[in-house]
């Protein structure tokens, strides 16, 4: 009985405990300086400019790919070697 108590006990405070954390509100963070905007404001430009550069160049990729395979033709030997070997029996 008194271990049924320890465990009903300890699985209450685990409740409450829990119940208090997702309760509880986090301090407001600490307002940004100049310094620390400017900051951010130059790493999101270089992201940008980056993000940019690598989409010009995918696009660049899809361009150079669909036209290397845009009129995909048989080669002129297997054209010949089927042609030549229908006519026989």
């Amino acid at each position: 009985m008194k271990k049924l108590a320890i465990a009903v006990t300890i699985a209450a405070g685990l409740g409450i405990g829990s119940l208090a954390s997702v309760q509880a509100k986090l301090p407001p963070a600490a307002p940004m300086s100049d310094a620390d905007k400017a900051t951010k404001a130059a790493k999101e430009a270089a992201a940008k400019t980056k993000e940019a550069e690598d989409n010009t160049k995918a696009q660049d990729k899809a361009v150079a790919n669909y036209k290397k395979n845009k009129g995909v033709v048989e080669p002129k030997a297997a054209k010949a070697s089927a042609a030549s070997t229908s006519g026989k029996k």
